[in-house]
C-alpha cells in the first residue's frame, strides 16, 4: 500500500480526518497525479442497496467520477454475511465459487453546484449510481450492521413516523 500511495486514516480520530482532508486536497491540485479511489459508504453491503455516503468526500472540492459497481450472484456471491457465515466459510465459499462476476458501469463526471453543500452532493452523486446499478437508496449508514444505533437517529425516525401517521 505504501508504494501505491494510499491515505490510511482511524475514522474515529479528528486529528487523523483534517490530515486525510488535507492530503486529498493536495492530490487533487497535482494534476500529475493519478485520480483518487475512494469508497465512500465505508463498507459493503449485500448488493440491493447503496447506505449513506460519508460527506468528507465530497467536502475537498474536484471533479468526481462515479462508479456504479454490482455483483453476479448467479456463479458465487461476494457478498460476507458475517451474522451468518465465519471468515473461513466465506473464503471457502468464495475460493470454490465458479466466478465472481461484477458489472462496473463509469458513470458522467459530477461536480459540486454552486449552492450545494456536502451532503447534498453526496446524496446526488449516490443516487445516480443506486439507479444505474439497479438498487435503492438507503438514508443510513453502513456502519449501523456493526454499532448500536444511537438514540437521536432512534428519535429522529420516531418523529417521521408520527408526521406519516
Amino acid at each position: 500500500m505504501q508504494t501505491t500511495q494510499h491515505v490510511l486514516f482511524e475514522r474515529s480520530e479528528m486529528k487523523d480526518r483534517h490530515l486525510v482532508r488535507k492530503k486529498i486536497r493536495e492530490h487533487i491540485a497535482d494534476k500529475a497525479k493519478l485520480p483518487i479511489l475512494i469508497f465512500p459508504e465505508g463498507t459493503c453491503i449485500n448488493n440491493t442497496s447503496v447506505m449513506m455516503f460519508k460527506k468528507g468526500s465530497f467536502e475537498v472540492g474536484g471533479t468526481i467520477h462515479p462508479v456504479a459497481i454490482k455483483y453476479d450472484p448467479r456463479f458465487g456471491d461476494a457478498f460476507w454475511n458475517s451474522t451468518k457465515y465465519s471468515m473461513m466459510t466465506y473464503v471457502f465459499n468464495v475460493m470454490t465459487s465458479w466466478a465472481i462476476v461484477c458489472n462496473v458501469w463509469y458513470l458522467p463526471p459530477m461536480v459540486k453546484e454552486e449552492e450545494e453543500d456536502a451532503v447534498h452532493f453526496a446524496n446526488r452523486v449516490k443516487a445516480v449510481i443506486a439507479a444505474r446499478g439497479g438498487m435503492s437508496v438507503l438514508p443510513w449508514d453502513g456502519g449501523l450492521k456493526r454499532k448500536k444505533v444511537k438514540e437521536s437517529f432512534k428519535e429522529e425516525q420516531q418523529k417521521k413516523y408520527c408526521q406519516i401517521v
